[in-house]
């Protein structure tokens, strides 16, 4: 870890189970970390899922940036101290007989001069399909237009291929921070790390942790992952 000067953003990937777990807990978990951006996997995506993102935005005490049901269920919240210039949502194509995946993105920006473009993102539990939407999941991160922040459930640990087709170009958080030995999945029972979150080279890793405490074992089956970062001025 390199401490350099720029802005400051800290950021949380979380795989929320659908919120099927302890919803509390889940609330005092973010609370606590305290982000400026969360990106959700396995967010509202079914009935009034419109209604159910604000709900559980105003739980987590911020906004809703992007996603849903138009990204099936990724989702990106946001803090007051971040401004949302634009989003998009993806869906991947459909394989008969799996479930419909997909990707949220959100260009933003922060006071001090700093833009960026998160991203999340949720890849199959198939082996066989998980590459394809990689690609897809890749060459949207690749077009964009400033440094990319992205926060994605890959279903597979680093020495996939679908992994490793995301990572391309990109900085493992966890590996920047000499923290590649912290499990995120499961709470039950730890023993992957398939949860990542990779950033632009131009940004800077100032800490990483995946959060394994009794409130994140009750939250939901996967560990969040905190990342402060330092964002380069662009404007």
């Amino acid at each position: 870890m390199t401490r350099s000067s720029g802005v400051p953003l800290r950021v949380v990937s979380y795989n929320i189970h659908s919120q099927r777990d302890d919803a509390a807990a889940l609330a005092a978990v973010v609370r606590e970390a305290a982000p400026d951006v969360v990106i959700v996997q396995e967010g509202p995506r079914r009935f009034r899922w419109r209604q159910r993102c604000a709900t559980l935005a105003d739980a987590f005490g911020l906004v809703v940036a992007a996603g849903g049901l138009p990204a099936l269920g990724n989702l990106l919240l946001t803090s007051l101290r971040v401004r949302v210039l634009a989003t998009r949502d993806q869906r991947f194509p459909l394989t008969p007989g799996r479930h419909l995946r997909g990707a949220a993105y959100a260009e933003c920006a922060v006071a001090g001069g700093a833009r960026f473009t998160v991203a999340g993102s949720h890849l199959s539990t198939d082996p066989a399909e998980r590459p394809a939407q990689a690609a897809l999941f890749k060459r949207e991160l690749d077009a964009a237009g400033t440094p990319v922040i992205a926060g994605a459930d890959l279903n597979e640990g680093p020495d996939g291929p679908a992994w490793a087709a995301v990572a391309r170009g990109l900085t493992d958080a966890a590996v920047a921070a000499d923290r590649a030995d912290r499990l995120t999945y499961s709470c039950a029972d730890p023993r992957r790390r398939i949860d990542a979150l990779f950033v632009d080279p131009r940004i800077t890793v100032v800490d990483y942790d995946v959060v394994d405490t009794p409130l994140t074992r009750r939250a939901s089956d996967h560990f969040p992952i905190v990342v402060d970062l330092l964002l380069p001025v662009t404007d």
